[in-house]
């Protein structure tokens, strides 16, 4: 059986990446990530075809000609990131349900590729005032980069009502079961 595609997105700091690996544990949603390439250096332990595949900024600029990418980003001067086709289309044809922790405008993107194929979802925080508590908290970001982060959060928040589901997490263990819910529904509609 072909796997469907599962697109979280939301703005840094709503605890999207926790709600996903909550949903990652349930082994019986045959959920797995998709696997995203970058011009960038692999770091640390990373693997080459495990977290990322690692390709030259002058094979990614091709690829980017060739129309090989559901969607991709420079995020700074080559220093590229996206997703390919290609590969989503093997996890897919492995039976794999496809999970994408990308940004609103890539999350946009592939549903607009997959249609009814695809489930998008946005993690929304209660409040921005929340959400600046949230980075704060953190206590890794310098002020003017949580001021960027908040900035960019308000302009992310504009696309939540272009997904297919949104779910508020003020309360992480319901944010979880809500979406674990949306993500069962829909894979087994079939």
């Amino acid at each position: 059986m072909k796997g469907k595609l599962i697109i979280f997105s939301a703005p840094s700091g709503t605890g999207k990446s926790t709600v996903i690996g909550r949903l990652m544990e349930h082994k019986e949603l045959r959920l797995a990530f998709s696997i995203s390439c970058t011009s960038r250096q692999p770091r640390g332990a990373e693997r080459d075809g495990v977290e990322y595949f690692f390709i030259t900024p002058e094979e990614f600029r091709e690829r980017i000609a060739r129309d090989e990418f559901l969607e991709y980003e420079e995020v700074y001067a080559d220093r590229y990131y996206g997703t390919l086709k290609s590969q989503v289309e093997r996890q897919l044809d492995a039976g794999q349900n496809v999970v994408f922790d990308v940004d609103v405008k890539g999350g946009c993107n592939i549903k607009r590729h997959y249609g009814d194929r695809a489930l998008s979802v946005f993690i929304q925080p209660p409040s921005v005032e929340e959400l600046r508590r949230r980075l704060e908290g953190r206590g890794t970001d310098a002020p003017e980069v949580i001021e960027q982060r908040l900035a960019r959060a308000e302009f992310e928040l504009g696309f939540a009502g272009e997904f297919d589901r949104v779910v508020v997490n003020d309360d992480l263990d319901r944010a979880v079961a809500e979406a674990l819910a949306i993500v069962k529904e829909f894979i087994a509609a079939g």
